[in-house]
């Protein structure tokens, strides 16, 4: 599969680190313009690193980038769940390794990143997949239900892209970075504050790094994957949740709060939630198409029109039905 972004030239020079020589960046307001030169990415080779690789829709996009003909990456913080995807790759005929990776842990990340361009010399895909969920009032959620859930949703694919972006493009070669949030990224219900602010951040995040790259002419592009319900184990993170930030939240008998979002969230992903290999095929599509948004259900104009026809009212933005 092809994909094509496009790719500036710009006039000004920043530089892009303490031992970098500069980048041209042109910071000048500017009309959009057509691109004059296309960046191409061939995602049937090279290498795929994906987060949260070991279940859901981490493992659903190493399975489809093995049998594209790409060596993957998984990396999870559960070992076992990693090495099991990455046998699954190699038994359909793929290439594949794992790596035990707490993404939430910049460290981690940083000797993940050293590692695969150690050993692979670059990077075509990066999928920054990993996620959590924890729910309840906001007022209620102590510290370390914070800290965990930005830990892994925000500061995850911030750590990815500090070690691996800086990386890709000193390789000089085009590829792609694919952060995935949520709709809850960019709509919002109650009971799931600390979910939802950290899957708001991840889009702002993406935005960020996306115009980054085209304002520098990089030859990375970004993207934001922003699923509906998917049947994945998210409903059941906590399970990966580090004892240092453990709360009530995280008992075997949390909060009324917490328990009722917990039954809910795991009842609609297993009733009504896509298949993971589903939203892999799509990941994949809309990255050969160039889209920056990737959404997962037909419902996504009308949330996201439903909302901003509220932002114009100055009303409160209405709570969808995530689907």
């Amino acid at each position: 599969m092809i994909a094509v972004f496009p790719a500036s030239l710009v006039p000004i020079r920043l530089p892009l680190s303490s031992a970098g020589s500069g980048i041209l960046v042109d910071l000048r307001p500017v009309r959009p313009r057509r691109a004059t030169v296309l960046a191409v990415i061939d995602l049937g080779s090279g290498t795929a690193v994906v987060t949260g690789g070991g279940s859901g829709i981490g493992r659903a996009l190493a399975l489809h980038a093995g049998a594209a003909g790409m060596h993957v990456v998984v990396a999870d913080v559960e070992e076992p769940a990693a090495a099991a995807v990455a046998d699954e790759v190699r038994a359909a005929g793929g290439s594949a390794a794992a790596f035990a990776c707490d993404v939430s842990d910049g460290a981690a990340v940083e000797a993940l990143a050293a590692a695969v361009f150690a050993d692979h010399g670059g990077v075509r895909l990066l999928c920054l997949n990993a996620g959590v969920f924890q729910g309840g009032l906001l007022w209620e959620r102590t510290v370390e239900d914070f800290a965990w859930t930005l830990g892994v949703n925000t500061w995850g694919p911030i750590h990815g892209i500090r070690s691996f972006v800086p990386r890709m493009i000193a390789a000089g070669e085009p590829s792609h970075v694919v952060v995935t949030a949520s709709m809850g990224g960019l709509v919002t219900n109650p009971f799931s504050g600390p979910y939802y602010t950290s899957k708001f951040a991840a889009v702002g995040l993406t935005e960020c790094l996306a115009h980054d790259l085209r304002a520098t002419g990089a030859p990375v592009g970004a993207s934001v994957l922003v699923p509906s319900l998917v049947a994945t184990r998210i409903g059941w993170s906590d399970r990966n949740r580090p004892e240092a930030l453990r709360s009530a939240s995280a008992l075997d008998e949390p909060p009324p709060d917490v328990a009722f979002v917990d039954a809910a969230i795991r009842t609609s992903t297993t009733d009504a939630g896509m298949e993971p290999a589903e939203v892999a095929a799509l990941v994949f599509a809309a990255v050969g198409r160039g889209d920056f948004t990737i959404p997962t259900k037909p419902s996504y104009d009308r949330q996201i029109s439903e909302r901003h026809e509220d932002m114009l009212a100055r009303r409160l933005p209405r709570s969808p039905d995530l689907d």
